[in-house]
């Protein structure tokens, strides 16, 4: 089992004609995923050809992608300025998962596009933008997450950031993972802690679930008042930025501490109020995931 992303899904590729959606349909494929063709709507009519002659056909827009090809999924790989109205025409087409790679999008925009998916219905589960993806190994990957790092197993693993999501990954190799997802780190994202974490509750092949957060905002301490009140399963947090000064923007647009709020110190301890064992560090973190896991 899995969230959100399965061996079935048809994906799309949004900017599939350049550089970075040239680069990761190819590893996307390697993984698995069932990538049907691309969209840009200057190359419409053509194909593009991958490795093991695997033709794939570009069409004008994610609606005409959808209709000849059955597609359920679209990752987003074009530059910021055209990044939300890419969204858009996703949300417009009432495609079922869309993930934004794209790092350095306005807030202004994002914030535009989560609205007006809000006012769709929400049709469309949007992961990102600033994030690695979604990856079910074994299964399919949509994003940029190295496929080669884990296998399948009963971990569910939810992050901001990018790179400890693969480092977690890999720390946690032996056991494995029933779906990893990046969220993002910017201040206005589509799926967040909490939604994850709902669906990794509801899985039956999740035995336990490890959360990854960072400074700024005040997502992990929603996501500790939502795990208290919904969740049985053991849960396993990170939070990262413990030596970031304060006032400072890190990284992320999102990871940034104002006053008490947002600090690392803080969010550890609304998650160990709600029964969360939090590590100081990745590797403490992994090991922890694993104490508790081995004795489930």
């Amino acid at each position: 089992m899995s969230i959100f992303l399965n061996k079935d899904n048809k994906v799309i590729v949004q900017g599939i004609t350049g550089g970075e959606g040239t680069k990761h349909t190819a590893l996307m494929l390697k993984a698995g995923t069932n990538i049907v063709g691309g969209v840009n709507a200057r190359k419409a009519g053509t194909t593009v050809t991958h490795e093991g002659g695997v033709e794939l056909p570009v069409f004008g827009s994610v609606g005409e992608a959808m209709k000849e090809t059955g597609a359920d999924t679209s990752i987003v790989f074009v530059p910021p300025k055209f990044a939300k109205d890419a969204i858009i025409e996703a949300i417009d087409a009432e495609i079922g998962l869309l993930v934004v790679i794209t790092e350095g999008i306005p807030v202004q925009d994002t914030a535009y596009a989560w609205a007006y998916n809000k006012s769709k219905g929400e049709k469309t589960r949007i992961i990102g933008p600033n994030c690695p993806g979604i990856i079910t190994p074994g299964e399919a990957l949509v994003g940029i997450t190295p496929n080669n790092i884990t296998g399948a197993g009963p971990i569910g693993l939810v992050s901001k950031s990018g790179t400890l999501t693969y480092q977690m990954m890999y720390e946690l190799r032996d056991l494995g993972f029933s779906t990893a997802i990046g969220i993002g780190g910017d201040p206005v994202i589509g799926t967040t802690h909490i939604d994850a974490i709902e669906a990794f509750e509801k899985d039956p092949d999740t035995k336990l679930i490890v959360m990854i957060g960072e400074i700024g905002g005040d997502a992990e301490e929603r996501a500790a008042d939502y795990i208290k009140a919904n969740v049985s399963k053991p849960v396993v947090g990170y939070v990262a930025g413990f030596t970031a000064p304060e006032g400072k923007t890190m990284g992320h647009a999102g990871a940034i501490v104002s006053g008490s709020s947002g600090t690392a110190q803080a969010k550890k301890e609304a998650l160990e109020a709600a029964g969360v064992k939090v590590g100081k560090t990745p590797s403490e973190t992994a090991k922890l995931a694993r104490e508790l896991y081995n004795s489930l």
